[in-house]
């Protein structure tokens, strides 16, 4: 890589990716092999949970996963305002109604009397509340579920940031898939997060039932064991289960994984460790050269009790005050080779939610959005690299 500056974030291939992925392609199975379940049984063991589920992509997985957990018309989804687009919009290709929260203005983290607040505003049964593990940090998943258990609204984690993160609860080490204060977790395995199966997703859950349903929406519906069988003369002959039949209880999508991404992710995964310490390394890396130039230029706060496998190194900064504008420091970071993001544009201002879902003012959203900048920070970096990005960071803003 010439410039590993040039992107916030990137994936990281090496040669034994290439040989699982070239073994995927010599063998006989392209999709529906093996290879998916191998992929699905080391996910499940990495993030403690009973079941693993891969799927086409992250939104492809909240989809199924508003499906299966009964978001529909009538209903509504509680969504913090600070996450991609896809989090909101699964729920809409449900049909049900957007409430939306507000965030921690420093973390970007939903917190419990946020999603306090949005249960009073919903107009519809809440069914269900998508707290978003921003970054790689967790929000207080044990209070949010306190509340949601008490409201009967299902919970799905949004941590397609967050694979590999541990958090202390109770004295206890909880890893973040696990399932112990959710429904269901949704991950992404998209080039900038902390693995790769190029587009990809997968869901964990730790209900038997739920990942039951969760099979059959994912190859569109269809059943193929006898036992769920409902038209009899159909599915069997001479009281024997037809080889060729299924049959389809309910409407489904087609959102697979193929055996060529499950096999870099099998591969990818086993690199997770390494990979988590060194996006630590250089976290630490920033936290050092950023020091220096407090508090103009604030790195994201550590959530306490977090272990974070660090997805994006977010910083704070008071543009206004420094006489400028995010867009231009943008563009002279661009010019000088050094690729920036931000994470992201508040839901709830969308057009699209503005016309359809209005809501009241969320003065932490509006504070965090107005200040973040996404610095470069993915497994390509080295110390040299950041200390580069910060200084020309400093120079722009004339600190």
């Amino acid at each position: 890589m010439k410039n590993p500056l040039s992107s916030y974030g990137r994936h990281f291939i090496e040669e034994d990716d290439l040989d699982a992925v070239r073994s995927a392609l010599m063998g006989d199975f392209l999709t529906g092999g093996s290879r998916v379940d191998q992929f699905e049984k080391d996910l499940a063991g990495v993030t403690r949970s009973r079941h693993a589920l891969t799927c086409a992509n992250g939104t492809a997985g909240l989809h199924m996963a508003c499906h299966a957990l009964g978001v529909t018309r009538g209903t509504t989804a509680i969504v913090p305002s600070i996450t991609f687009l896809a989090t909101a919009n699964a729920a809409i290709m449900m049909g049900a109604d957007v409430v939306f929260t507000d965030v921690n203005p420093s973390t970007a983290l939903m917190e419990p009397h946020h999603l306090e607040d949005a249960i009073k505003r919903c107009p519809s049964k809440p069914a269900v509340v998508m707290p978003v593990h921003i970054g790689g940090q967790v929000c207080d998943m044990k209070r949010i579920s306190d509340i949601a258990r008490a409201n009967d609204i299902k919970i799905i984690e949004d941590a397609c940031h967050a694979l590999g993160t541990q958090y202390r609860d109770r004295d206890q080490t909880r890893y973040v898939g696990d399932g112990t204060y959710s429904d269901a977790t949704m991950l992404s395995f998209h080039p900038v997060k902390n693995i790769t199966t190029g587009e990809g997703g997968a869901i964990t859950t730790p209900d038997d039932q739920i990942m039951d349903r969760l099979r059959g929406l994912r190859s569109h519906g269809m059943v193929r064991d006898p036992a769920r069988f409902l038209n009899r003369d159909m599915g069997f002959t001479a009281g024997e289960p037809n080889p060729w039949y299924y049959e389809m209880p309910d409407y489904g999508y087609n959102y697979r994984l193929t055996d060529i991404q499950a096999a870099l992710g099998i591969s990818q995964l086993k690199k997770l460790p390494r990979f988590q310490a060194h996006r630590e390394k250089i976290r630490k890396a920033y936290e050092k050269h950023l020091a220096p130039f407090a508090p103009h230029i604030r790195p994201v706060p550590r959530v306490p009790g977090c272990d974070p496998l660090w997805h994006l190194m977010t910083v704070l900064i008071d543009f206004e005050a420094l006489g400028t504008t995010r867009a231009q420091v943008m563009k002279e970071l661009s010019t000088k080779g050094i690729g920036t993001q931000v994470h992201y544009i508040p839901v709830h201002q969308q057009p699209f939610y503005q016309k359809n879902f209005p809501q009241p003012s969320l003065p932490g959203t509006d504070a965090y959005y107005r200040q973040t900048l996404t610095l470069p920070l993915h497994v390509h970096l080295e110390e040299t690299h950041v200390e580069q990005a910060v200084q020309t960071l400093a120079g722009i803003l004339s600190l």
